[in-house]
């Protein structure tokens, strides 16, 4: 018998449709009816496949939260009703609702996924918690201004509520084994983290799992206008100290996260790619940098961010994992770093200390955020 109800508040890409059809259409995000392709409702994955082939690896939260037998799926909350009837065809559910609050009050789920807009996750997250949810998962990004991530993270804090925003590769459990070998001295004594600073900065930020000193400034420059996309994040390059000295690189051409230590380096280079670990060995008068075999658990494949997300949080709620790798409050300091980058880009390299006084400040994103 399951452990948890679990309901889903939005059916787009992420919340259903990624499992049932190719992404296509465009729309505005208050639109109600959006583009639909035609859906395979009765799709089914194959284990044996999901290794070569990332069409045929479950991605959305729908299907994550389905996958799991301590989960009970019982209700899904979308404004448009082609996409809900294809969730309640699917998984066999009869609690559809059109609003989202009405269905946390009514139904009051114990892990709630919120796949919707960004425009409406803040609100959407508080009323989950609101209404008695143990863990959340949400899409990325957490929101648009800091305000809204102080609020997040204060209520989860507050209601010991664990929560991981967004699908995305930090929550893989190679990243634990990372952070494991850092802790037990494989690379000696950390010097500095590097990281790619042209690639979504505070929705990919998987340095932020490995910094846990507080952000005390930062430098940026050569930051870019806002795209025709919407988005105006990041672009530049620049750094951040945090209060224990250590000093994090965002720059082009990095790796997705790079640890270096005063006896080698971890690093992983894609998005989805292998970690690989190196060691400073000395023969005599001579070092050279060795390649060491990496322990326990390898990134070796693409996408299931959903799952592994959702993994995390049940492991707090369970009490094995004290904080989801990907969790709020990692992911707001991430949104707070890369604002002080453009404003440090803004004005021409200046110097910008954190936090930041001015809370309503925000980032834009790509229209279908």
């Amino acid at each position: 018998m399951a452990k948890y109800r679990s309901a889903v508040i939005g059916l787009g890409w992420m919340g259903l449709l990624y499992d049932l059809a190719d992404r296509m259409g465009v729309w505005h995000v208050d639109d109600v009816e959006r583009p639909t392709p035609e859906l395979d409702v009765h799709r089914t994955f194959h284990y044996h496949t999901m290794f070569t082939d990332r069409k045929k690896r479950p991605a959305s939260y729908s299907e994550a939260l389905n996958d799991r037998p301590d989960v009970e799926l019982v209700a899904a909350a979308e404004r448009d009703k082609k996409r809900l009837a294809a969730f309640g065809q699917r998984y066999g559910v009869s609690a559809l609702y059109t609003d989202a609050v009405e269905m946390l009050r009514e139904e009051r789920p114990d892990i709630v996924a919120i796949a919707t807009n960004t425009k409406m996750r803040p609100e959407l997250t508080l009323a989950a918690v609101e209404n008695g949810a143990k863990g959340i998962v949400t899409e990325k990004p957490m929101a648009t201004r800091l305000e809204e991530c102080d609020a997040i993270v204060k209520a989860c804090a507050e209601a010991h509520v664990p929560i991981c925003c967004g699908a995305i590769s930090t929550s893989h459990p190679a990243f634990a084994t990372a952070k494991k070998l850092i802790a037990k001295g494989a690379i000696g004594e950390v010097r500095s983290v590097d990281t790619v600073s042209d690639k979504n900065l505070s929705q990919h930020q998987n340095w932020s799992y490995f910094v846990d000193g507080t952000p005390q400034w930062v430098v940026g420059v050569g930051d870019s206008p806002s795209r025709e996309s919407g988005s105006g994040e990041f672009r530049g390059q620049g750094f951040m100290v945090t209060d224990a000295g250590l000093v994090v690189q965002f720059r082009k051409g990095a790796p997705f996260v790079r640890i270096s230590g005063s006896e080698g380096e971890i690093r992983h280079d894609l998005p989805y790619g292998q970690w690989r670990w190196w060691q400073q060995r000395c023969s005599g008068d001579t070092q050279a940098s060795v390649e060491m075999p990496w322990p326990e658990t390898q990134q070796s494949i693409v996408g299931m961010g959903a799952i592994f997300g959702l993994a995390d949080v049940i492991d707090c709620m369970e009490g094995r994992l004290d904080e989801p790798k990907n969790s709020g409050r990692r992911v707001a300091r991430a949104i707070e770093v890369e604002l002080g980058l453009k404003l440090s880009a803004a004005k021409l390299g200046e110097r910008i200390d954190l936090p930041l006084a001015d809370r309503t400040l925000g980032l834009e994103y790509d229209w279908h955020r």
